[in-house]
């Protein structure tokens, strides 16, 4: 929940976003920018292709501000535009042909690889393994702090379905952790 203070800074914000005042977009990227790369990045797994979300993220929102309420968080919203971008990112990636021989190139060393991995590696590996959906649920969920019903909002489905993908996420993840030897 925002305080006071940050309430009223960020409807500050959008006003003059609505405006058209370009400082405004200035700072609504570097405001909005870590927390908004950080999901492209764990959704995606791509440095490169976080980075083009999030540009085509924070262009859609300044085009799309003149209809935003201002009665709503603005902070939720954008996290919704990321998400549906990178759901686009992710729909487009599976579109495009894939080089085998690129894909099977590590697998000689991923062994000795995986052993030099800490825990965080392994679990942004094992979230790779995860549906898009159970996988965006997820991270909205346990790095955002979104609730159910905040999430189900953004994705436009009902909040049992978000309980349900995230049980099933949190599943395959400690099942994938646990057939990797990284917990028992």
């Amino acid at each position: 929940m925002l305080t006071e203070t940050e309430r009223t800074e960020e409807s500050r914000l959008v006003a003059a976003l609505q405006a058209g005042d370009q400082a405004a977009s200035i700072h609504l990227v570097s405001r909005y920018h870590r927390l908004l790369f950080s999901l492209c990045v764990r959704i995606l797994g791509h440095r490169q292709d976080a980075e083009d979300v999030l540009q085509e993220t924070f262009l859609r929102a300044i085009r799309a501000i003149h209809g935003f309420d201002s009665q709503r968080s603005l902070r939720p919203w954008l996290l919704g535009i990321a998400a549906n971008r990178c759901r686009t990112a992710l729909a487009r990636r599976k579109r495009r042909p894939r080089n085998a021989d690129l894909e099977e190139a590590p697998a000689a060393n991923s062994r000795h690889a995986t052993e030099l991995l800490d825990l965080t590696a392994e679990i942004d590996r094992a979230l790779g393994l995860l549906r898009p959906e159970y996988r965006e649920v997820f991270l909205l969920y346990h790095d955002r702090g979104l609730s159910y019903e905040a999430i189900g909002h953004q994705l436009h489905r009902p909040t049992g379905t978000i309980k349900t993908w995230l049980h099933r996420a949190r599943a395959e993840l400690a099942r994938e952790l646990e057939r990797r030897g990284i917990t028992e």
